[in-house]
């Protein structure tokens, strides 16, 4: 889309973020070297990092959240499988069926409220008939964007940990942005991630880097999902520039999430103040979606006025939150949003 002269609040993701300056120094500074054949320094040390965090043995970075999560699949089904997954998965809403073209599996939805599946509903959809094609892994999305941002309780991991490892299947974890939903709960991320068998953690969306997420999991899974990366074109070369803005990231952004909650439920606020219907029960993090008649006329006019946002949908406009939106961004935002 073309930009209007002036932008007062980017509010389509939290993927549009610039590099900060320390971020941009970083990545001037940064050591490299061959990352394909695991010599790049900066690439490694950002790998152990968010293995260490997660609770898991081994990271492997990639380019994207999509490339993560399709390699975590590859590594954990066979072809004709099926994925048990909450409906609204990014995995099979916005991944654009990889995981039938390149796995060669299927997704299985389970209903999930607010983006939460019941673990009883998990055990619902394993498939072990030979009339059926079997299941092959458990597949959440936590925070769940499709359903708002939404987190799911501890306690409904713990459920869905027990109902995979009964049933002896891998369980996955899409955590786009696995660490709103920890700053939510107020755990550490690990109270979260250890109990997965492999994650995705993006760093281009909450955190703020340019670029790039890490999936973890065993040393020996990520020596196969260091394959499979490279079938999908993942291999990045001297890609410790990259990896030296998402360290930054890493360290410096999980303490400025609790900001963005706090401007998103304020921005909730506003819109339902100015009529606009919102589920506040899903505003838990920093996205917001609206019901508003004629979405994409509304975004288009919003546009010109300065304040982007996605209509995603006839009558459903997303609005995500993020740390390059201040008070003063935030304050713009809402005056033309409710004029």
């Amino acid at each position: 889309m073309t930009l209007p002269a002036t932008v007062i609040a980017d509010l389509r993701s939290d993927t549009v973020t610039t590099p900060t300056p320390a971020m941009r120094e970083a990545m001037a500074q940064a050591r490299v070297g061959d990352d394909v054949y695991g010599e790049d320094p900066t690439v490694n040390e950002l790998q152990v990092e968010v293995a260490r965090l997660t609770g898991h043995e081994a990271g492997l970075f990639m380019p994207s959240g999509t490339m993560t999560n399709q390699v975590a699949i590859a590594l954990h089904t066979r072809r004709g499988e099926e994925v048990i997954c909450a409906e609204g998965s990014h995995i099979y809403e916005w991944e654009l069926g990889m995981m039938a073209a390149f796995s060669g599996v299927v997704p299985r939805f389970v209903p999930a409220p607010l983006g939460v599946p019941a673990p009883e509903d998990v055990r619902s959809a394993v498939r072990r008939s030979v009339h059926q094609s079997p299941s092959g892994l458990i597949s959440l999305e936590n925070t769940h964007n499709k359903a708002g941002g939404t987190v799911i309780p501890l306690a409904v991991l713990d459920g869905i940990r027990e109902v995979a490892t009964e049933e002896g299947l891998p369980l996955h974890l899409d955590g786009a942005r696995v660490l709103n939903a920890a700053v939510a709960l107020g755990v550490p991320l690990s109270d979260i991630t250890a109990r997965f068998d492999t994650v995705s953690v993006c760093l281009s969306k909450g955190l703020g880097a340019p670029v790039g997420s890490v999936l973890v999991g065993s040393a020996a899974q990520m020596r196969q999902a260091h394959r499979y990366r490279k079938m999908m074109g993942g291999g990045m070369r001297q890609a410790g520039v990259l990896a030296a803005a998402a360290l930054v990231a890493l360290r410096e952004g999980p303490a400025r999430l609790a900001e963005d909650h706090r401007r998103t439920r304020e921005l909730a606020g506003a819109l339902v103040n100015a009529g606009f219907d919102v589920n506040m029960a899903a505003v838990q993090t920093n996205i917001i979606y609206a019901t508003v008649p004629d979405a994409a006329a509304h975004a288009g006019r919003w546009a010109q006025q300065g304040v982007l946002c996605n209509a995603l949908g006839p009558d459903s406009v997303r609005f995500v939150l993020h740390h390059q939106i201040d008070d003063e961004a935030l304050a713009g935002a809402i005056r033309v949003l409710t004029a």
